[in-house]
């Protein structure tokens, strides 16, 4: 495709190379994009904005067109341009002819005619790559032509305008001739019409969307097409989708879960102690600086943690203490923090320099203190571990940036990253994106600089495709075995300090989506921005990843440290699979939270039923809770009264691993941020919402054993007088072979 060349802009944005469309090409096509939206007034005229997506879909469209031309004349008119010329010539004063053609290069110069090397008329005269200039001039006047017509292409005629041509030359004279010729000529191609008519066919369809052009041409010329072209259609498609998705929405609404078919059973059985586990969950700096207050001397070490503590949550019946942030957190994290104007913040939990216990809180001595006091108390301690990604300066990115899912250039021209320098090794240059600060772009990439061999990379962040990017942490790359048993070393280092692990964001690692996030084959890409165009085909990405890598560390886990409970986050509808399939111990239950605060009874009723009918022994290795240290509390989302109670209830007589969170018995109504050194509320103890838990719940948490299995547990329906079952009513039954 030819274009004005007040931008300078040639065919090498839009004429690629064969082979899979490659990111350097996009990132070309977003140079040439923001060049061009640095001219515009889009202060006030946003609308005027060109985007990336439809700059490469116009681009598509041409060389489809190129292409097409190109298989008719081998197919079928191997002469078709001396026979085209000849027919003009017949039709069309020659002079006239001619004229037109010099105009035509003049507004659309190839590359030595806008250098000035040749005229027009020198032009005309010569050949290029064996073929005579004037064929090719007027291949490319029947593309301008095509460009003009299609109504989708309106917003960009900047770059293609024929109104001077139509104006004041032979132009569409000489088109207008074209089309003729080309109507009575055999027809052609995949939906059997005359050459240009084809071509149109998808303008006549969707006339003002490229993007269903596109969708158009990959469906009803998909086979016809070669497979590069069919890819780069899907390619083009995924990068329509990228700039169209919603973002920093979260996971959406809860749905109940529909197993389908095909997960293979393949479960890890429990030790005798896992099916009664009941945990609390304590964010680790907020919980401490509670104690201080409340015993009135500072409380900043593990070991600590007053031993009546420990006594009082065996007492009230739990069995689990879920320490979140007990890992060295990434000193970067706690910076950006900083920046954004919480001085008192600590790094984010989830933000981690290395998998040791922080200084801080007394290290590995007053943990080994804690936990041995814990035990005698029949308290086990769990820990999280957090597999997708590390913090931005941590130990892994100096030592192996090139485990991280990277660059080496920046994903989108725009970016730049002139902070300040986040590392506090002075080798190293860690530089946070500009846009993160301005909230302006998704930012989904750092940059790291090696002082000693300035070796820079731009690598992305932790992002689950569900919200912005997670900017204090790095994507590792678990396309590389090298990375893959470097965390499974890690998990069972972890294993070793902490019989039950959290596996954070656990469902990010299975093969489905991990591929969709980060390599997504053709024609699935858009959930992460910048990487459509990156991905790689289903088979080389099983070749990479033989197996699910939750299934190989399940394995790891069963051979070396057999006492430890494996706990997945996993949502996105994979319960199942992590406990079924990749033989977790216990997986995220989020439709218990959602469902029952959102009072849809009816739709958590079918979960279970759903559950019992395709296989009972998933409902027991679910994890029940009303909060977790990423949503609102108990307390916000269902209030202090019968509600509550109600939902508690089923909490802990529901089969499953019940899991309560920081300040729920006490009815504190505070979210604790994962950066949290103290909590900024002040909130007294509800003691009547205790002293409730204390007379009704933990009696029965006491008794967890009648509950947590599922062999006698029995749903039943209560019917209404009118004979309709009554779904706000959970009505089941449980207990041992001999309670």
């Amino acid at each position: 495709m030819k274009a004005r060349n007040k931008y300078n802009f040639t065919n090498e944005f839009f004429n690629t190379q064969e082979g899979y469309i490659t990111f350097p090409e996009i990132y070309l096509v977003r140079l040439f994009v923001d060049s061009i939206n640095g001219k515009k007034d889009l202060v006030n005229f946003p609308e005027l904005a060109v985007r990336a997506s439809e700059i490469n879909g116009i681009g598509l469209i041409n060389e489809i067109s190129h292409k097409l031309f190109k298989q008719f004349e081998e197919e079928k008119e191997p002469d078709l341009y001396t026979n085209l010329f000849t027919e003009l010539k017949s039709s069309i004063d020659e002079n006239t002819l001619e004229m037109g053609m010099k105009s035509f290069i003049e507004e659309f110069p190839p590359p030595d005619v806008y250098s000035g090397e040749v005229d027009a008329a020198t032009y005309l005269e010569g050949s290029t790559e064996g073929k005579n200039n004037r064929e090719i001039v007027l291949e490319e006047m029947v593309h301008v032509w095509l460009n003009n017509s299609n109504p989708s292409f309106s917003k960009h005629l900047e770059f293609f305008d024929d109104v001077n041509l139509e104006k004041n030359t032979s132009y569409l004279e000489v088109v207008e001739n074209i089309d003729s010729y080309f109507a009575n000529q055999e027809p052609f191609g995949p939906e059997n019409l005359p050459l240009i008519q084809l071509l149109q066919r998808p303008v006549s369809e969707h006339p003002y969307s490229i993007k269903n052009q596109l969708e158009y041409m990959t469906k009803e010329w998909g086979t016809f097409l070669d497979p590069t072209t069919y890819y780069r259609l899907l390619y083009a498609l995924d990068l329509f989708a990228e700039e169209e998705k919603m973002r920093g929405l979260g996971p959406g609404e809860a749905q109940a879960i529909d197993y389908g078919e095909g997960l293979e059973e393949r479960y890890t059985p429990d030790k005798d102690w896992m099916p009664n586990v009941v945990m609390l969950a304590k964010t680790t700096y907020v919980w401490l600086d509670q104690l201080s207050k409340k015993h009135n001397r500072e409380i900043r070490h593990l070991d600590q943690i007053p031993i009546e503590e420990l006594d009082q949550l065996a007492t009230w019946g739990f069995n689990a203490l879920w320490l979140i942030g007990l890992w060295e957190r990434s000193p970067a994290s706690k910076t950006v923090k900083h920046w954004c104007g919480n001085p008192d913040a600590e790094a984010s939990a989830y933000s981690l320099f290395d998998y040791v216990i922080a200084d801080d809180l007394g290290g590995e001595r007053a943990f080994d203190i804690l936990k041995e006091r814990a035990q005698s108390k029949g308290i086990r301690l769990a820990s999280d571990m957090v597999p997708n990604h590390t913090g931005i300066d941590s130990k892994w990115i100096r030592e192996h940036p090139d485990w991280y899912v990277s660059l080496d250039y920046p994903p989108f021209p725009s970016y730049s990253y002139s902070g300040d320098n986040l590392s506090s090794d002075s080798n190293l240059g860690i530089y946070l994106e500009d846009h993160y600060f301005s909230r302006s772009d998704a930012a989904v990439t750092f940059k790291r600089v090696d002082f000693r061999t300035n070796e820079t990379k731009y690598i992305y962040h932790g992002n689950d495709g569900t919200s912005m990017p997670w900017n204090d942490t790095a994507q590792l790359n678990y396309l590389l075995p090298v990375v893959r048993e470097a965390v499974i070393e890690t998990i069972l280092h972890v294993a070793k300090k902490f019989p039950i692990i959290r596996f954070d964001a656990a469902m990010t690692l299975t093969k489905k989506h991990f591929q969709r996030l980060w390599f997504p084959p053709p024609g699935s890409g858009g959930d992460i921005p910048s990487r459509a165009g990156m991905g790689i085909t289903q088979e080389e990405f099983h070749k990479a990843i033989p197996q699910e890598f939750w299934r190989e560390v399940v394995d790891r886990i069963n051979q070396e440290m057999p006492d430890t409970l494996l706990l997945a986050e996993a949502f996105w509808l994979l319960e199942g699979f992590f406990v079924r399939t990749l033989g977790m111990h216990r997986v995220y239950n989020s439709a218990f939270m959602n469902m029952l605060r959102d009072e849809d009874n009816a739709k958590y009723r079918s979960v279970i039923k759903n559950t019992l009918e395709f296989d009972p022994q998933i409902l027991k290795r679910f994890v029940n809770f009303m909060n977790n240290p990423d949503e609102e509390t108990a307390a916000k989302q269902f209030g202090k009264g019968e509600k509550y109670f109600g939902i508690c209830l089923l909490l802990v007589t529901l089969p499953g691993l019940p899991m309560f969170g920081h300040g729920m018995i006490e009815g504190f109504a505070e979210k604790y941020g994962m950066e949290y050194r103290q909590a900024y509320w002040e909130e007294e103890v509800d003691q009547g919402l205790l002293q409730h838990h204390e007379r009704v719940i933990f009696p029965l948490v006491k008794n967890r054993y009648l509950f947590s299995n599922i062999d006698n547990f029995y749903l039943y329906d209560l019917y209404t007088t009118d004979g309709y079952v009554d779904e706000n009513v959970f009505c089941y039954s449980n207990g041992t072979e001999t309670k």
